[in-house]
C-alpha cells in the first residue's frame, strides 16, 4: 500500500471514529422544549383542580392554562446530534446542564424541591387571589415537604402546621431547623402541629444528613403558609413541578369565587411566579411555553414583565397569540375583564 494509500485509510478511520463520538458521547448541555398544558379551571380524576369548601363557588366558562416545558431528565444523555438539532429548533432551546440541574443535587433531590415549590406556588397563590378579594391572610409555619423513608416520613404531613418544637412556640420558619440542629443524632424531638382541625404531638428520632454524618435531620422542608378563612385545593398531577404556575392558579382561585367568567369563554394561557402581594415574577423558558399555548389554542398569553423581551422571540406566527403584560395581578385580572367584553381592547402588551 503506497503512503498516499495508508494516509487515506487513516484519515478515513479517523473520520469514522469522530463521528461515532459524536454520536454516542454525551454533551454537558439539556433539551428544553414545549411542554403540557393543564386548565386550572378543568377537572383531574373526576374532581375539580381548584376546589373550595367553606365559600360559595360559582360556574364559569373558557380556559385558564398553565404552561410548562419538557426538560431532558437529569439522568438522560444528550448527544451533540440531538443538542445540534434542538439549537436549530425554534421551538426548543439547549442549557448548559448546570444551570438547569446543579452538579451536587441528584435527580430526586431535584425533583422533591420541585415539588416543594409547587406546594409553596399553589399556597402563595391563593393567598393572592383572597388578598384580590380583599382578605387578611395571617402568616404561619407548615411543613412543604417530607423525605421518604425519614423519621417524619407516616408521621407529619405536607401542610402541617408547626405550633412547638420541644415546647418552644413557632413563630418563624428558621426556628424549626434551630432547634432541631440542637440535638445530637439519635436523639428524640418532640413535634405539635395542627392539621385540619386536629391538633397532634408527635415524637420523632433525630438521624444522621446524608451529606454530613454529623448533623441531625428528622426529614422535613419548612416554609411558610397562610391561615386561610376556608380551605382552597388545588390539585394537580405529581409531573408537574415548581412555582411558574403561581399567577394561573392565583386566576383560576379567584374566578372560582367570583360571579361570572373572567375568561369570557376564551382559552387564556400565561406563566409567572406570585407572591402573596400579587407581585409577578420571571420563570425561565418562557418561548416555550408559549409556543405550547399557541398549540393548545390559547389566544391570549400572560406574561412576567421580566420575560417580555425573550417572549417577543417565541417561534409562533404573528398575530396567533396576544402577549399581554402582567407586572401583577390585579393587572391580569383588568385585562382579561376588557378582553372578555372586548377582544380587540388595548391591553398591556410586550413590546
Amino acid at each position: 500500500m503506497s503512503r498516499r494509500s495508508l494516509a487515506t485509510v487513516v484519515v478515513f478511520v479517523l473520520l469514522v471514529g469522530l463521528a461515532m463520538l459524536a454520536v454516542f458521547v454525551p454533551v454537558p448541555y439539556v433539551v428544553m422544549g414545549p411542554g403540557p398544558t393543564v386548565n386550572v379551571l378543568g377537572e383531574t380524576k373526576d374532581r375539580p383542580i381548584v376546589e373550595v369548601s367553606g365559600h360559595k363557588t360559582y360556574p364559569t366558562k373558557g380556559q385558564l392554562r398553565l404552561t410548562t416545558v419538557s426538560v431532558t431528565n437529569p439522568s438522560a444523555k444528550v448527544g451533540l446530534p440531538q443538542a445540534i438539532g434542538a439549537w436549530f429548533d425554534g421551538s426548543r432551546a439547549v442549557y448548559p446542564r448546570a444551570v438547569i440541574y446543579p452538579p451536587d443535587q441528584s435527580a430526586d433531590e431535584v425533583e422533591q424541591q420541585s415539588a416543594v415549590e409547587m406546594v409553596g406556588s399553589q399556597d402563595t397563590a391563593v393567598a393572592a387571589a383572597l388578598t384580590e378579594l380583599g382578605y387578611r391572610l395571617p402568616v404561619q409555619v407548615e411543613v412543604l415537604a417530607v423525605t421518604k423513608g425519614s423519621p417524619a416520613d407516616g408521621t407529619l404531613k405536607v401542610r402541617d402546621r408547626v405550633l412547638e418544637v420541644d415546647g418552644t412556640k413557632i413563630t418563624k420558619a428558621s426556628q424549626v431547623g434551630t432547634l432541631v440542629q440542637r440535638k445530637k443524632v439519635g436523639q428524640k424531638i418532640t413535634v405539635v402541629v395542627q392539621r385540619g382541625s386536629t391538633r397532634r404531638t408527635e415524637t420523632l428520632t433525630t438521624v444522621a444528613s446524608p451529606d454530613d454524618p454529623s448533623k441531625p435531620v428528622v426529614g422535613i422542608q419548612i416554609g411558610v403558609g397562610y391561615d386561610f378563612p376556608f380551605n382552597v385545593d388545588v390539585r394537580l398531577g405529581e409531573d408537574i413541578g415548581g412555582p411558574s404556575a403561581g399567577l394561573i392558579f392565583s386566576l383560576g382561585v379567584y374566578d372560582t369565587l367570583t360571579p361570572g367568567s373572567l375568561t369570557g369563554g376564551a382559552k387564556i394561557a400565561g406563566t409567572g411566579t406570585i407572591d402573596e402581594r400579587g407581585h409577578v415574577g420571571p420563570i425561565g423558558g418562557i418561548q416555550q411555553k408559549i409556543v405550547a399555548a399557541a398549540d393548545a389554542g390559547a389566544k391570549i398569553f400572560l406574561v412576567p414583565p421580566d420575560n417580555c423581551g425573550s417572549a417577543l422571540g417565541a417561534d409562533v406566527k404573528k398575530g396567533e397569540i396576544r402577549l399581554v403584560k402582567a407586572p401583577t395581578m390585579h393587572s391580569a385580572v383588568t385585562s382579561l375583564e376588557r378582553y372578555a367584553k372586548d377582544p380587540g381592547a388595548t391591553l398591556p402588551a410586550c413590546s
